[in-house]
């Protein structure tokens, strides 16, 4: 449509408009493609993957896959909330390398703000997919020291966290499920109060645990009959220098069990050690065990009552294998990336 304008105002003058084909400049989107290889994606930030997201690559694998799925993620800093859905079982995770292959996020309790439960939507990363495993990776929660604020929340079974770091301040890892079990190796998980807690079975193994504040690193809340709660063996528990007295735990739920064997403890470890949160009852259901200990901050003598130190024949129940079952057990012996599903 034209203008002419004549004495009387402006005639308006309709004209043909030639038909073209129109070209978008902008680049098609890999969200809906298909990766090259349905067992191995790739994710890279900058595009030369199949996914520049981990969370696409996580939606465009298949539903209970018969052979597990590798994501392979290049360096560099991805800036999403991920979850792993239940129905995406035998999932992978594998960063180029721990400290450059970053998931970072900043959601926490008031951020959320939709109730007393706001702690478990603040996940950076959510697992809720059975065996699944990450290795190199770096998971972080950014919010900083505003409250609760989770980074890895494991919600699954049969899951294997290994040569990660876990970065957070309240709340960093929460493992959650009544009668799952979880392995940890060769990781960093750093915190402020209660920042590994939840109710499930976990082993943790060659770990350093650090504390970044006077507070508590576990909240266990693990359930009445549950044979394992929380198990470190051979780690290493550090702290900022502002850190001089941490508790090694305290009860979210009256059963909590929680047991320290051949770790190094920093002078940051109060002679306490353990905390009933206020929960008297706590003293005579909870189990707070230490097998063997060393450094400064393992003071067996000036340890809370109620608190155990273990005789060698009963802390050798302690293994991999009965923590674990058989079967899992035998699946963290193995390499950690596996084909076949067991």
């Amino acid at each position: 449509m034209v203008h002419e304008r004549t004495e009387r105002g402006i005639k308006k003058i309709p004209i043909l408009e030639k038909k073209t084909e129109v070209v978008s400049e902008k680049p098609v989107s890999k969200t809906n493609l298909a990766p090259k290889d349905e067992f191995h994606i790739v994710v890279d930030k900058n595009g030369s993957g199949d996914f520049t997201t981990i969370q696409e690559a996580i939606n465009a694998a298949k539903a209970y896959p018969s052979e597990r799925i590798t994501i392979f993620i290049k360096n560099g800093l991805y800036y999403e909330k991920v979850k792993i859905h239940s129905w995406n079982p035998y999932i992978s995770l594998i960063g180029e390398s721990r400290e450059n292959t970053i998931i970072s996020y900043d959601d926490h309790f008031n951020k959320i703000n939709i109730g007393r439960n706001s702690t478990f939507h603040t996940y950076t990363v959510l697992v809720e997919g059975n065996d699944f495993m990450a290795k190199n990776l770096t998971i972080q929660n950014t919010s900083g020291p505003v409250g609760q604020a989770v980074a890895l929340n494991v919600n699954a079974n049969r899951v294997i966290i290994s040569n990660c770091s876990l970065l957070g301040n309240q709340d960093t890892l929460y493992t959650s499920g009544e009668g799952t079990k979880n392995y940890f190796n060769n990781c960093y998980i750093e915190g402020t109060t209660d920042f590994i807690f939840g109710d499930a079975t976990v082993f943790f193994e060659n770990c350093t645990i650090h504390s970044k504040s006077n507070s508590y690193i576990t909240a266990a809340s693990t359930a009445q009959n549950t044979e394992f709660g929380y198990v470190f063996k051979n780690c290493k528990l550090t702290a900022s220098e502002n850190a001089t007295e941490v508790y090694l735990g305290r009860p979210w739920r009256v059963y909590a069990k929680t047991v320290f064997l051949n770790c190094e403890m920093g002078k940051h470890i109060t002679p306490e050690g353990w905390h009933n949160w206020s929960k008297p009852e706590a003293e005579k259901t909870a189990f707070y065990a230490e097998y063997k200990c060393s450094g400064e901050g393992f003071q067996p003598e000036k340890r809370v009552l109620w608190s155990h130190q273990l005789k060698k024949s009963e802390a050798k129940k302690y293994t991999v294998e009965n923590g674990m079952g058989l079967n899992f057990a035998k699946t963290i012996k193995e390499s950690f990336l596996n084909n076949k599903p067991k």
